[in-house]
């Protein structure tokens, strides 16, 4: 299949989830993090549409395009003048089935295209998985589940759980993997958020890299990032995002065709800032 066909699969899904929609969204994100000798810049724009497709089923779509920049403050490397920015093309389809009134499967099918500059059928990964949710009592509901993820930087299949608990009427709390958050909520413009995640990329290099007699084809990027996020409603359908937060155990590391590290930047920690934009229909 060439790779043209693939981009036109990853684009009309979202295209038909949009034209049948019950809602949609589209939001734009501008994120730094300056880490030692390398800071990384991310820029994403991300499409979402949901349709209910009877009392029992539903469907989300998201389509979203991400560009990393690296800019490099060493100078015995030279990637520091030649490496691209990395590319992502993620579609995100989850399937919700209703099984009884207090319990719900998720089915999610993620195709993604991660790349420099050159796209080729090798940069196509296919992630995912599935999840039941059990409604406990109006106060608590649990999510447990087993999906392959890039949480941890390179595809990896690991389970997946949060406990979801209704503090009060203004604040919620969710604990679990990859994913935890505290939120609060003042009035119904305002939503304050206390959030953990795990998260990560992978990337196939256009040029292999030789370092010290290994040879490197893939980039990935993990980190655990906590953040206090503010997002305000401005008139009803468009809302400002506003991040601040830090990176803990973060990686930039290159590998080689057996997923095997043969090159680590020893970035260390760093912290974050992003800026987003939403609209909500």
């Amino acid at each position: 299949m060439k790779i043209k066909t693939l981009l036109s699969l990853l684009i009309m899904v979202p295209m038909f989830t949009i034209y049948a929609q019950n809602g949609y969204s589209v939001d734009l994100n501008i994120k730094t993090e300056p880490a030692d000798k390398i800071t990384l810049n991310e820029t994403s724009i991300g499409i979402s549409a949901y349709k209910n497709i009877d009392t029992k089923n539903k469907i989300t779509n998201t389509l979203q395009y991400k560009n990393i920049g690296v800019k490099y403050d060493i100078e015995n490397y030279d990637f520091k003048y030649n490496y691209n920015p990395y590319n992502s093309i993620k579609n995100t389809l989850v399937v919700t089935h209703l099984l009884t009134q207090k319990t719900t499967l998720n089915l999610e099918i993620e195709p993604i295209l991660n790349f420099q500059e050159n796209l080729n059928f090798s940069d196509l990964s296919v992630l995912g998985g599935l999840e039941i949710n059990k409604i406990i009592d109006k106060n608590n509901t649990i999510n447990i589940g087993v999906k392959r993820t890039n949480a941890l930087g390179l595809p990896k299949i690991t389970p997946t759980f949060s406990f979801y608990h209704k503090i009060n009427e203004a604040a919620t709390m969710t604990i679990g993997f990859p994913n935890s958050a505290i939120t609060y909520s003042n009035n119904e413009r305002n939503v304050f958020r206390l959030t953990n995640s795990f998260n990560g990329d992978f990337f196939n290099l256009d040029n292999t890299k030789y370092l010290d007699g290994n040879t490197a084809t893939k980039a990935s990027l993990s980190q655990i990032t906590t953040a206090l996020e503010y997002e305000r409603n401005m008139d009803g359908n468009w809302f400002v995002n506003f991040k601040a937060g830090y990176d803990f155990n973060k990686k930039y590391q290159l590998s080689n065709h057996d997923n095997d590290n043969v090159y680590d930047f020893n970035i260390g920690n760093s912290y974050i800032l992003n800026i987003g934009i939403k609209y909500k229909h």
